[in-house]
């Protein structure tokens, strides 16, 4: 499903003495199929970004389409259900939402919220379970018997199983250690190329930026600072720079060794395997010969 803001601004308590501007003047595309990181710090509006996605709030000004459903001031779509039915959103620490007394009936509650078949249900929770690496065997378990990781795919789980068009992640490595950030983000990203999913990141990390994200927007005080390729975006030092951001270590690790052999190295859409095979290559044409 395509998205698309046009002059979308969203203000918190408008018309009151506490009238907040959160989102401004706000206008960005998003292809069917792409995967975009949303990059900016605490207060930038990245949060009130993704929240007009599904419809949590709609746009003081200005329009929201996702797919064949439109949001314009004091206008919701007819079919607010049909579209949070499209749009998966996996929030931060999303193991907090976890109630049902097995991890079936947690994945399950999804979809029998929406009206789908039994059946289909339990063919879809077969179908997800190994998506997100849990093993069949938990399904009868409580899910607050697992562990954190566990608990975690497992609310991924249920968002999955609605069969969403586009899938919302705001900060989902959020409290995971390094090993565990890596698994979950490999497993987004597999789902998101299997699927053909729209794959909207909210990430502090502008290193899973880089390797995952094929689009940047980077938010600056409630505005569009920046947006582009991440090979465009990230090259641009200075510009990160002022609002507060830096290049992602390997980018700056490239650059210094462009700056030292003469030779760039692309590192879009590029594994860590895959740019250390082209600077060894590198490094040992330039050895000198014994």
């Amino acid at each position: 499903m395509d998205i698309t803001f046009k002059n979308v601004t969203y203000i918190y308590q408008r018309n009151t003495p506490f009238a907040h501007k959160a989102i401004e003047d706000l206008s960005f595309h998003i292809p069917s199929g792409s995967f975009v990181a949303i990059i900016g710090h605490t207060g930038s509006g990245k949060s009130t970004l993704i929240q007009h996605l599904n419809g949590m709030v709609i746009p003081s000004e200005g329009e929201v389409t996702v797919g064949d459903f439109h949001l314009t001031q004091g206008k919701k779509p007819e079919s607010m259900k049909e579209l949070r039915s499209k749009v998966g959103v996996v929030f931060q620490y999303p193991e907090h939402q976890l109630f049902e007394e097995t991890v079936g009936k947690d994945i399950a509650f999804g979809p029998e919220n929406f009206g789908v078949p039994e059946d289909e249900i339990k063919r879809r929770i077969q179908e997800i379970i190994p998506a997100v690496g849990l093993p069949e065997e938990l399904l009868e378990r409580s899910p607050f018997d697992l562990s954190g990781g566990q608990m975690r795919r497992v609310a991924i789980a249920g968002v999955l199983a609605v069969k969403p068009d586009v899938l919302v992640l705001d900060e989902p490595t959020a409290g995971l250690d390094p090993r565990g950030q890596k698994d979950i983000m490999d497993m987004f990203y597999n789902l998101h190329k299997e699927q053909g999913l729209t794959t909207v990141l909210v990430t502090h990390s502008m290193e899973d930026a880089v390797k995952y994200a094929d689009h940047v927007i980077i938010m600056n005080k409630g505005t569009k600072y920046m947006e582009g390729k991440p090979e465009e975006v990230f090259i641009q030092k200075d510009a990160l720079n002022k609002v507060q951001l830096d290049v992602p270590e390997m980018v700056q690790f490239l650059n210094l060794f462009e700056a030292k052999f003469g030779k760039p190295i692309p590192f879009e859409r590029q594994s860590i395997k895959e740019i250390a095979q082209s600077i060894q290559g590198i490094v040992k044409g330039a050895a000198p010969h014994e």
